[in-house]
């Protein structure tokens, strides 16, 4: 079961584009906090993002394509099931959960044994950065909680967005299958269980 150059050209667009908007976001959100250190974190976590971007563009390239347009894409679905974020702490919380997403993402696949190896390098290394970045705004988003005194306001936040995001990310899932006739998350737990 080896996908197609095709499905993977696919595939590499929805992770590139999914890279592309989550810098938008970033860059949104940087103008909103005046916190110097936050600036500094956000200036890093954008230059990952475009990096991640370009890995994808590349790695797109080496596939013999060019990226292709990813209808109504993940991050769109789900801002669409969450609403337009209220605050900086939704925002922050709403970025979290997308991030934590992107490294569970990344890391099925990697592990999938149809993953090939100048695909894995690339997950690998966008792995390691998606960690430090759920870490960042995590803390970052904790710290404003607690200094508002809305500590169990953002843990409701976050577990209710959780929610949300996996049923969004079911959607994803279909839209895999209908593209390979499986999800990376399957490959896994096959080989898991064999």
């Amino acid at each position: 079961m080896t996908p197609s150059s095709e499905s993977m050209i696919k595939l590499f667009s929805y992770y590139r584009d999914a890279e592309i908007r989550g810098c938008g976001l970033l860059l949104k959100m940087m103008q909103r906090v005046e916190d110097p250190e936050a600036q500094v974190l956000f200036s890093r976590h954008i230059d990952d993002e475009t990096r991640h971007a370009w890995m994808w563009t590349k790695r797109i390239k080496e596939e013999g394509g060019l990226p292709v347009p990813v209808p109504d894409g993940y991050q769109r679905r789900l801002g669409k099931a969450l609403g337009i974020p209220r605050n900086i702490i939704d925002l922050f919380a709403l970025t979290v959960i997308v991030e934590e997403r992107s490294a569970t993402r990344y890391t099925e696949h990697a592990a999938s044994p149809i993953c090939d190896e100048k695909t894995r390098a690339v997950l690998v290394e966008i792995t390691k950065d998606e960690k430090w970045h759920i870490s960042w705004m995590e803390d970052w988003l904790m710290n404003k909680a607690r200094e508002e005194g809305k500590e169990d306001a953002v843990r409701e936040t976050l577990a209710r967005y959780r929610l949300v995001e996996e049923e969004v990310f079911d959607e994803i899932r279909a839209m895999e299958r209908e593209w390979f006739g499986f999800t990376f998350s399957e490959t896994v737990a096959q080989a898991q269980t064999a």
